[in-house]
């Protein structure tokens, strides 16, 4: 066997391996989507119906279903009421308030820590990072307590703070590894030519550091888009969020199948949409502090 022909079986096999591997994780997220388009007599058929329009006719009553709740003529028309675009919109305005929060306290405090040698920060850094140890279900109790008596429950201020919290560890040491990759130089030359040091680091620095805050930010606006627990507990009546309405579609007596897929497909679009629009800065953000100098 030559060589020529083994880099081909090689090639093959590996086109083949990538191939499974992106089939076991997209299958379940076309699974969903096709569930979200079937009709609900179609959803618990065995076996089941995976190809529209070649096994089932595509409907859009699903998602209809998700975005009405009992409309009422107004006007002669029909005015649609659903909670759900206000549970979204809280969602987009609390991630996406505690995200930008987050990273950009996260980043002048990883910052710090690179460029300046304080006493101590090995200790400060391990304790930032120590606040991410602990379950989120033990400080459960304490943070209800807390947020009732500052009258911060149900508010969109108290689950931004939260998730802000939650994100900035993260934020610090991803930050700090960007920060230790890049040379000092750089902004000790925009101070050499009469620049502040905040001047060097908002014309220099960050501009450097863009593809790992974007990177960084991605993840943290995952957490807090995800997250239902706290928001289930703080936030169960005013400004709840789009995992609390999913949990509600649920249903009584069967689960709504259908409706739940629909809901998560509209769920997921947002994420989907920043992560596509900031992939370019992606996997140089991830991969930038892996590798020392």
């Amino acid at each position: 066997m030559n060589g020529t022909l083994r880099l081909r079986i090689a090639a093959l096999l590996w086109g083949l391996a990538l191939a499974a591997v992106l089939v076991f994780f997209l299958f379940p997220l076309y699974w969903m989507l096709v569930t979200a388009l079937k009709p609900r007599a179609e959803v618990t058929l065995l076996p089941p119906s995976l190809l529209p329009y070649v096994q089932f006719r595509p409907t859009l009553e699903n998602f209809a279903a998700v975005l009405t709740e009992r409309p009422q003529p107004i006007l002669g028309g029909w005015v649609a009421l659903s909670p759900f675009p206000a549970a979204l919109l809280n969602s987009v305005l609390i991630g996406g308030t505690a995200t930008v929060a987050s990273v950009l306290l996260g980043t002048f405090a990883a910052y710090a820590f690179s460029r300046f040698h304080t006493r101590g920060a090995g200790d400060l850094l391990f304790f930032i990072l120590s606040t991410r140890m602990l379950p989120p279900i033990v400080v459960v109790i304490p943070l209800f307590l807390m947020f009732t008596e500052l009258g911060l429950r149900n508010s969109f201020w108290g689950l931004t703070t939260l998730y802000t919290t939650a994100g900035l560890p993260f934020v610090v040491w991803m930050m700090k590894g960007f920060f230790d990759e890049i040379a000092r130089e750089y902004e000790e030359a925009a101070m050499t030519d009469g620049y502040s040091r905040l001047q060097a680091i908002w014309r220099v620095l960050l501009p450097e550091a863009l593809p790992a805050m974007l990177a960084t930010a991605v993840f943290v606006l995952i957490f807090a888009w995800n997250e239902f627990v706290f928001a289930q507990l703080l936030n169960p009546d005013r400004y709840s969020t789009a995992p609390i309405f999913l949990y509600s579609v649920i249903g009584y007596g069967r689960v709504e199948w259908a409706r739940m897929a629909a809901t998560s497909v509209m769920f997921l679009v947002p994420v989907v949409a920043f992560t596509i629009l900031v992939r370019r800065h992606l996997l140089r953000g991830v991969t930038f502090g892996a590798v020392r100098r």
